[in-house]
């Protein structure tokens, strides 16, 4: 991994607490309080500042290098759970997704953010991820349906994945070349994408292939930051890194205590990963032999969420 200066690694889940480590010695060097709700997603600001807090009904932004322990922002007026949060890549603006069956933009310039914009489908929304062309957030909903919204052209399309399974998560390579889309009956769909990272083109995505992962519920699909790989978590306890090349098996990182791998994030070496799961472990782990190297523990419930940086990008 790189220089342990630039390394931030955050955790959070049903303790209602997010923990600051040290990902080179393990160490929890800070913990915050978050007593409104448990953690539901976890996402550092471009310039790695803040970190946003998804929960129940709401968004805090809290200092990562400061001694504030209380939230700097807070985003609030939202229904039922918020289950993902990410910002532009200049940090102008925030979006949420959740429960409601909303996507949400919101203009952080001030302390006390109001949602500008939102897009409302009829189901749940479980996951979503913005393109890297800045203009364009894919959602999945719990009825299978993906969709893609259009900001520049505020449009909306809707794609049917699964008739029959929800989506549990979404996740864009950093070349935009795939999209990840892993649903509730261990089935993670690939597609090709086409279209100008200049967002002038129209996003075109086309079926590439379908991968077996897991014979229970997919949780997570995250692609290496070289595009080469593709990790996928699941209820079954395990991590499974497939080669994106011809998406075959590359190596099945699991652990007998882990239960429900929650979420994980390759380094920018993508040799090296790191998951979070329900017996409130973090695990760094060696993809090539597929050992664990370290073990994060601090967490009195389990860890549904993380957030990751060292020195490259961001998850």
């Amino acid at each position: 991994m790189a220089d342990t200066e630039a390394v931030l690694l955050a955790t959070g889940g049903y303790d209602h607490t997010i923990r600051l480590w040290q990902p080179h010695s393990g160490v929890c060097h800070r913990t915050l309080q978050h007593p409104e709700s448990q953690v539901n997603a976890l996402s550092l600001t471009p310039d790695k500042q803040l970190i946003a807090a998804a929960g129940f009904q709401c968004v805090r932004l809290y200092d990562v290098h400061g001694c504030n322990p209380n939230p700097v922002i807070n985003c609030d007026g939202v229904q039922k759970n918020i289950t993902a949060v990410g910002f532009h890549g200049d940090g102008r603006w925030m979006f949420t997704a959740g429960e409601d069956g909303k996507v949400r933009i919101w203009d952080l310039r001030s302390r006390n953010p109001q949602s500008q914009r939102t897009l409302s489908v009829s189901n749940l929304i479980n996951c979503a991820v913005l393109h890297p062309n800045q203009v364009t957030i894919i959602a999945g909903d719990r009825s299978g349906t993906l969709h893609i919204w259009d900001l520049k052209l505020n449009q909306s399309e809707r794609m049917v994945v699964s008739t029959d399974n929800a989506i549990t998560c979404v996740d864009i390579d950093r070349e935009a070349s795939m999209l990840a889309v892993a649903c509730s009956n261990g089935i993670c769909h690939v597609y090709a994408l086409r279209g100008s990272f200049d967002s002038e083109e129209r996003l075109i995505i086309n079926p590439k292939t379908q991968i077996h992962c897991h014979d229970t519920y997919v949780i997570k699909c995250r692609f290496s930051h070289d595009s080469t790989l593709l990790a996928t978590t699941s209820s079954d306890g395990t991590i499974k890194v497939w080669r994106t090349c011809d998406f075959t098996l590359k190596s099945t990182l699991s652990n007998a205590s882990q239960r429900w791998v929650w979420d994980c994030s390759f380094s920018t070496d993508p040799q090296y990963l790191i998951s979070v799961s329900s017996d409130a472990v973090a695990r760094l782990w060696n993809v090539e032999n597929a050992k664990t190297i370290r073990e994060y523990s601090g967490h009195q419930k389990a860890i549904v969420a993380m957030a990751f940086f060292d020195g490259n990008s961001t998850e």
